[in-house]
């Protein structure tokens, strides 16, 4: 076989970027060629994405793989739930809203007066979360019927891309399983909760699997930017799966953290697993390549530390990374915890404040400084991931011996260490860029570069940045994680 090269565009809450995808004596190569930030912009109260200037980024992107030697495929990622609509045209309604928007507010109590909340949970396995596709249209049909009236497709994130590029509507699988509108048992479109929530459900495109070649782009993109066609790909197109696709295990059974701005903690099943322990540990079961479930707790991550360091440029303190990591190092450990997933912590804004806040709201030591707040995330963050672990063996009945940690996260040495301090085991973490390799992994098969799911993870096991963190729990450790439990036992019961 010759070399196969691919562009793969992955959207992060904050960024994206295009990589260059080359596949060539069994291995891939990957190259960054564009860069840039994708930064809402909040108008009259409502927070949108700016999509029409993330398409202009796309077809940069498209421009400097060009210069760069060419393509074959494209493939689009992107982060899950959040969506534009069309009208009958085919025209944008209105700019996609962001998932933080506060528009959500009490939409999941409107919900379940709607539609039994185990039946809900019956139907799709989806974790409740006020961001979830299902409540962010409950609000359009509460609030601005007109819009959902004059509606006539819905595109998530990456089908709109790929509509962009190519005049098709459709809708991948992985994906719409972030929507809570899913059957998950068959893969399909609900009926009973799109009728239930008082949906439109012409909107609802059909769905395709994960590496389907979806269409060419346009004649018209390729006269403005004087490239040659290429297939545009379907690829797991919710940037979780598209990681899941490159984690390299080496059984069929592992525990995953899929560490960014959110965790995405869980394990990869044949089948969705919905049942009393799973609706009560409010576990999700997401649609992966092959019909594969990814049985996963949606946690935040790395967005505490994203804004904090926000808030900190606001006030005239330019830190990096890898600055405040070494502040953490620094701190004393297990001073203060925090719920990464209480409801203050999902807006923008002063989170080192409300840090602070909940700290001494909840009767523990207030952190003092930046190496202090950041260690209490890392170490909040590590005890809910060793709770979530805990419940995921509950719900399957298996012992995971290790954690594959892969994503931005793994940058940092001191979470890594971390995790698996408070896991009790080893964690493998690498590859850095597993949604990239994966996304273009799949544009691979698509092709028939690949046959497999288990030769992509045999490939990035070859990648030279896996590390192994051994665990070095401490009975320091295991009395923090008491009082952290103790602490998430005393918040729920409020």
């Amino acid at each position: 076989m010759g070399t196969k090269r691919v562009l793969a565009f992955d959207f992060g809450a904050s960024s994206g970027r295009a990589m260059l995808g080359t596949f060539e004596d069994g291995r891939i190569r990957l190259e960054e060629i564009h860069r840039f930030s994708n930064d809402p912009v909040t108008v009259g109260g409502t927070m949108y994405w700016d999509v029409l200037r993330l398409f202009h980024e796309i077809k940069q992107g498209i421009l400097k793989g060009k210069h760069a030697g060419g393509f074959d495929s494209i493939g689009i990622d992107t982060w899950g739930v959040d969506f534009g609509l069309l009208d009958a045209d085919g025209y944008l309604l209105e700019n996609p809203i962001h998932y933080r928007d506060g528009r959500t507010q009490g939409m999941l109590e409107e919900s379940f007066r709607r539609m039994e909340k185990k039946r809900f949970y019956e139907i799709t396995g989806s974790q409740f979360m006020d961001i979830n596709t299902a409540f962010q249209l409950l609000s359009l049909a509460v609030k601005r019927p007109d819009v959902l009236k004059r509606a006539r497709t819905l595109l998530f994130m990456p089908d709109l891309f790929n509509y962009m590029l190519t005049g098709e509507k459709k809708t991948e699988y992985s994906i719409a399983s972030t929507s809570q509108l899913l059957d998950a048992r068959t893969g399909t479109w609900s009926g009973e909760v799109i009728q239930a929530l008082g949906l439109p459900k012409e909107l609802f495109t059909e769905i395709v699997p994960s590496a389907t070649k979806v269409g060419k782009l346009s004649p018209a993109i390729c006269q403005e930017l004087g490239v040659a066609s290429a297939d545009v790909i379907a690829v797991a197109a919710h940037d979780t799966q598209s990681a899941m696709a490159a984690v390299p295990a080496q059984t069929d059974d592992f525990i995953f953290i899929s560490c960014g701005t959110w965790s995405l903690f869980g394990t990869e099943l044949d089948a969705p697993l919905i049942n009393e322990k799973s609706e009560r540990y409010n576990i999700t079961n997401e649609g992966g390549y092959g019909g594969k479930a990814s049985f996963l707790k949606n946690i935040i991550g790395l967005w505490l530390i994203q804004e904090s360091r926000r808030q900190w440029a606001r006030e005239g303190e330019e830190l990096g990374f890898g600055d405040l990591e070494t502040l953490a190092a620094a701190a004393k450990p297990y001073q203060c915890f925090i719920d990464p997933d209480a409801p203050e912590f999902v807006p923008a804004g002063d989170v080192p404040g409300r840090i602070r806040s909940y700290c001494q709201r909840t009767g523990q030591y207030v952190p003092k400084d930046k190496g202090e707040i950041v260690r209490c995330i890392n170490e909040s963050l590590a005890f809910k991931y060793r709770v979530n672990l805990e419940e995921i063996q509950d719900c399957t009945g298996k012992q995971y011996g290790s954690i594959h940690m892969v994503g931005g996260g793994t940058q940092s040495a001191l979470l890594c260490q971390m995790t698996a301090d408070a896991c009790g085991c080893p964690v493998v973490a690498g590859p850095v860029e597993a949604t990239v390799m994966g996304n273009v992994a799949l544009q691979l098969m698509a092709c028939g570069e690949i046959g497999s799911l288990r030769e992509v993870r045999e490939l990035v096991k070859k990648s030279p940045d896996i590390h192994v963190y051994e665990s070095h729990g401490t009975e320091d450790t295991k009395q923090a994680y008491e009082r952290f439990c103790q602490l998430m036992d005393r918040e729920d019961a409020q």
